[in-house]
């Protein structure tokens, strides 16, 4: 094979014509990673002239994202197939960083034979500015949801954030109490202070008082200098107490004066000592059936339970299925240096068919297992675990839209449980009556 071989001056021409009408940058590139060609269009995105380009090596006219890591370029050189629609970022001539999706393939001559390696990339700034507006209305701080529930807590989340006063966030296991209680510490007066997350049901009153109290010296063996506690850390902060529920009589009694007199005092210790902290509290409990039942006190209840936010179980928010997926890739993506663009819609349709007692942590572990076995490309249900990969659940059509039958099953929910009377389940689903009506119509839902 001769590696110099190039096109006829004619089939040169008509090449440079064709490839100067179209809106997809196109170059191509010799076996010394040099450009042999450089379209309109390629000027025109990276802002650099084709008598610049020319001669020089890929990398030092794009400086892509795909050039420091995984270059699908080299991956076609090397292992002759082509890639589509990778997605990556170039900067052009004035430093800005344009997002592109690009494909490449080998280049071959009219005889067949291998020259090098040809670029198309296509400009997605627009489309990718569109796309952040658009996600901006379903996303709070690392929160995504279109849900009805989620869009109300949205709407006060600023409001609970300007205030001090404690938080109470019920919800499920792997609902996203953390992360609610960190997004309100991140849109508060307190973010540039400590965030400090502690895990109450995970160690007994003991260990638990001493790390958020602290000790002092000789408060029992092994104590042999002082020793700050979180509260003493987080000084002007934020301390989130997670699986509050689950903590004892005696501990909740201490908690009780920290809220109260908005001090404490460190074991083994005399003195008080102040504190200027915010409490956010979750549990996955029933907290006022605990509260009847005397396993939780009612004056710390009332303490905590100051504003309380209840965080529904992905099962009442499977629209919202399709955002996190998105949002599950996009990081995976950049944490383990893939390009998975999506999964196909029998994936879609198995997800919407499974009650993810998980919930949204249960979701992402399951994208994650099936970022192990997926390489490139679209994720399948042969990427799904065993429990999944099956398919959807039996009598789930797989030709219908999951998207419209979650929809179309939380609006019938919320009507069987208010008896059919459309406004109160309008009220339910915190929507107007008026787009309720609109969304039956738009549905097909017969009543």
């Amino acid at each position: 094979m001769d590696k110099n071989k190039r096109f006829g001056p004619l089939e040169e021409d008509t090449t440079k014509v064709i490839l100067d009408c179209i809106s997809d940058g196109v170059f191509t590139i010799d076996y010394n990673w040099e450009i042999t060609s450089f379209n309109r269009a390629a000027e025109e995105i990276t802002g650099i002239s084709k008598k610049e380009a020319m001669g020089r090596h890929c990398w030092e006219v794009f400086r892509s994202n795909m050039c420091e890591e995984d270059c699908a370029l080299k991956k076609t050189m090397e292992e002759g197939k082509p890639f589509i629609s990778s997605s990556a970022y170039i900067i052009n001539s004035d430093k800005k960083k344009i997002s592109i999706t690009a494909s490449t393939s080998l280049l071959i001559d009219g005889n067949g034979d291998v020259i090098g390696g040809v670029e198309s990339f296509r400009d997605h700034s627009l489309v990718e500015k569109l796309r952040k507006e658009l996600s901006s209305n379903f996303q709070m701080e690392d929160i995504v949801s279109n849900a009805f529930a989620m869009k109300n807590i949205f709407n006060i989340l600023p409001q609970i954030s300007d205030s001090d006063s404690s938080v109470l966030i019920e919800g499920e296991t792997g609902t996203g109490k953390e992360l609610m209680a960190r997004a309100i510490h991140n849109m508060s007066h307190r973010k540039d202070k400590p965030f400090i997350a502690i895990n109450c049901g995970a160690l007994p009153d003991t260990l638990l008082e001493s790390e958020l109290f602290g000790y002092k010296k000789g408060a029992f063996t092994n104590a042999v200098k002082d020793k700050p506690g979180q509260f003493s850390l987080a000084d002007g902060g934020t301390v989130f107490l997670d699986e509050i529920g689950d903590t004892s009589a005696a501990f909740q009694v201490s908690m009780l004066r920290v809220l109260q007199e908005h001090e404490y005092t460190p074991l083994g210790g005399i003195n008080k000592e102040k504190t200027d902290i915010r409490i956010i509290a979750a549990t996955n409990r029933n907290l006022a059936e605990r509260v009847e039942k005397n396993k939780f006190r009612q004056d710390l209840y009332y303490r905590i339970n100051v504003i309380r936010l209840t965080l529904p179980p992905l099962r009442q928010r499977m629209e919202d299925i399709p955002l996190l997926v998105e949002r599950f890739i996009d990081k995976l993506n950049l944490r383990q240096g893939k390009l998975i663009q999506g999964i196909d819609q029998t994936v879609l349709s198995a997800f919407m068919s499974h009650p993810f007692p998980g919930n949204i942590r249960e979701l992402e572990n399951i994208i994650e297992h099936a970022f192990v076995l997926c390489t490139e490309g679209i994720i399948t249900l042969k990427h799904l675990p065993g429990f999944l990969s099956q398919g959807s659940a039996p009598g789930c059509d797989q030709n219908d839209d999951p998207v419209k039958s979650a929809q179309t099953k939380l609006i019938m929910d919320a009507l069987t449980h208010n008896n059919y009377n459309r406004n109160a389940a309008a009220r339910s689903l915190g929507i107007h009556k008026s787009t309720l009506f609109r969304q039956i119509k738009k549905l097909g839902i017969t009543l």
